[in-house]
């Protein structure tokens, strides 16, 4: 796990850019590298080293060619099956590490290569030969890479900060980006909330060459069809699930540091547990954490009943209340705005679980893959009540609801999102601002002309054949990799801890939505029924596999008890260029009347914190 950069620039730049992510890589910088050929290329890397710890494992790393040189982010968890394969096409190493089997694979299969790897990864080889660079980035998008394409140069990196570092940079803001945040709370695809810079898509791959400047992206994968086989029963599905699960916690075990488990008592992190308790050849660390005081969100007697059914090294984090400091923190390290204010938590409990290990196991992707959010049963409901209304009383009734019910009221998104279709629906399920409100929000100078934050969706849901479908496939494809992959990657690796996803091992991936039939998913009254019937056969008879809570905090009683006077001091002086003083303040009065403004309120403070810290431009 690493943070990379690359770039055309001078040493001193290119190092003040790889050391302002030095949370990413506290063990080592390596030397930076710079080409002696034509064009001037520049790479570097921080590591947090965790598989061959040694000098030999440093990066930038070249092959022995010295043809080809490497900067990577990430783990390749079947790298030993393709350094043997790699070996028998001739191949020789002289490290144990992925890095080298990575480089190795470029030089044998190409541009081919991303085809060939399990793992998370997000990486540039530059290719002396060719004078090109070559850039992917994994196929959930479990790693960054943010790139700038002006002025006859590329320039990359792993997070913003680094980029920033570099000269030429602008730092004007993107309103059409802006937008799609205060819509969802996070910035969607390979927009950035800077003008200037992109991000390459989960699943994608490019290429630059140097003597033409010329820049080609490709899409090497993407979600298979839904292809059922009506032959198969549920049992060889809820065993072909097991193999798969089981196979990759295998894999991501593979560290030459101590490996822990996120275990929140949840289904996806118990299943993880198990399968490693089922792996592991000596007790396990688990891990959970509590707030004293709010028992709503203590999930330790879960956790707790999994871990002694498993016996595993139990130890469970007393996470006290949060600073109110954390925040402009949590903002700066993001580089761009992001309103799950589950950051705080995920970054509490991986400052602490780093004090006991380096690499932890999780359950994020479970949800996505196997229908697991309320959502995901609703919208087969609305199908369903949508039956007995005529559409036409629900175009009437839409515009007058959607400015009439007030922000924040209970149920608002609910009853909008019941007045449309399937893929609108879904579009508006889990909306911070919508249209009107955002119109209220926004200064006229920053709305965005071609801002259309809920079309996006609409089009991503229309791709899929099922309600199911369209709504676990508009998630992966959003909502997991732009908030829930963003806030682990950045959270973790400010804690210099790094964060696996078994359940985002592609053959999973592939296995949900490609034979996975929707009714062992969700259906209108059930979810997540396929990863239940597994839980049923490996967890605790004990244990509530219906229950879901999400990774939170008690948010709302933190605002009441100190956090409100400084979000309230925050977005009275935020920028009136951006938004209406007017509508802010309805925010914060309908919060302390009882509405459900918190999520909305966190998102304009950290916005703004955000924008405060960078110093960007309007």
């Amino acid at each position: 796990m690493c943070g990379i950069v690359g770039c055309t620039e001078t040493l001193a730049e290119l190092t003040r850019a790889r050391d302002s992510m030095s949370h990413r890589g506290p063990d080592d910088a390596g030397l930076t590298w710079t080409s002696s050929g034509e064009h001037d290329v520049g790479l570097a890397q921080r590591r947090l080293a965790i598989i061959d710890c040694s000098p030999a494992g440093h990066q930038p790393m070249a092959d022995p060619q010295q043809e080809m040189t490497i900067v990577f982010n990430g783990e390749i968890y079947n790298f030993l099956e393709l350094r043997r394969e790699l070996e028998s096409l001739g191949h020789r190493f002289r490290s144990r590490s992925d890095t080298e089997v990575l480089l190795a694979a470029y030089r044998q299969w190409g541009e081919d290569c991303p085809k060939r790897l399990n793992g998370m990864f997000a990486f540039c080889i530059y290719d002396t030969p060719r004078q090109k660079l070559f850039l992917a980035r994994d196929r959930a998008g479990e790693k960054p890479l943010f790139y700038r394409h002006a002025d006859g140069r590329l320039i990359f990196a792993s997070e913003v900060k680094a980029l920033l570092q570099l000269p030429g940079v602008s730092r004007r803001l993107n309103y059409e980006a802006l937008e799609f945040y205060l819509a969802y709370g996070y910035v969607p695809g390979d927009m950035c909330m800077l003008q200037e810079i992109k991000k390459l898509p989960q699943g994608h791959a490019m290429l630059y060459d140097l003597a033409k400047d010329d820049l080609r992206i490709w899409r090497y994968w993407q979600l298979p069809e839904h292809q059922t086989d009506p032959n198969v029963s549920d049992d060889e599905l809820v065993d072909e699930f097991e193999s798969l699960l089981e196979d990759s916690v295998r894999r991501q075990l593979v560290a030459d540091v101590p490996v822990g488990v996120l275990l929140s008592g949840g289904l996806d992190s118990s299943l993880v547990t198990a399968m490693v308790a089922r792996a592991s050849s000596k007790p396990v660390k688990t891990f959970t954490v509590t707030f004293p005081g709010h028992g709503s969100f203590d999930e330790s007697p879960f956790a707790r009943q999994v871990a002694n059914h498993f016996g595993t090294e139990h130890i469970e984090l007393v996470g006290e209340s949060a600073s109110v400091d954390l925040l402009p923190m949590l903002a700066q390290q993001f580089d761009e705005p992001l309103a799950d204010h589950s950051m705080i938590p995920t970054y509490l409990v991986s400052r602490m679980i780093r004090q006991h290990a380096t690499v932890a196991l999780g359950g994020d992707g479970g949800d996505e893959l196997f229908g697991g959010y309320f959502q995901h049963s609703w919208i087969q409901q609305l199908e369903q009540r949508r039956r007995f209304v005529p559409q036409f009383l629900f175009d009437l009734l839409r515009n007058p609801a959607q400015h009439l019910i007030p922000t924040g009221m209970r149920g608002r998104n609910y009853l909008l999102a019941l007045m449309q279709n399937v893929p609108n629906g879904i579009a508006q399920f889990n909306l911070y601002f919508d249209s009107a409100t955002r119109r209220e929000l926004l200064a006229p100078s920053a709305v965005s002309p071609h801002s259309t934050p809920e079309r996006f969706k609409v089009e991503l849901a229309s791709r899929f054949d099922s309600t199911l479908l369209k709504a676990t496939g508009v998630d992966f494809m959003t909502y997991l990799v732009d908030d829930i992959l963003v806030k682990v990657d950045r959270s973790s690796m400010l804690a210099s801890l790094e964060v696996r996803a078994p359940f985002l091992d592609h053959r999973l991936i592939d296995f949900a939505f490609g034979r996975v039939p929707d009714r062992l998913k969700a259906t209108a009254n059930e979810r997540k029924i396929l990863p239940r019937k597994l839980g049923a056969k490996l967890l605790p008879a004990s244990l509530d596999l219906r229950r879901k809570q999400g990774f939170t905090i008690p948010l709302d009683a933190w605002f009441k008890s100190g956090w409100g006077d400084f979000v309230g001091d925050v977005l009275r002086d935020a920028d009136p260029r951006l938004f209406s003083q007017k509508a802010i303040q309805s925010l914060l009065e309908g919060q302390r009347k009882g509405r459900n403004n918190t999520s909305r309120i966190f998102s304009l403070t950290i916005f703004e914190l955000w924008r405060r810290h960078y110093g960007v431009e309007i």
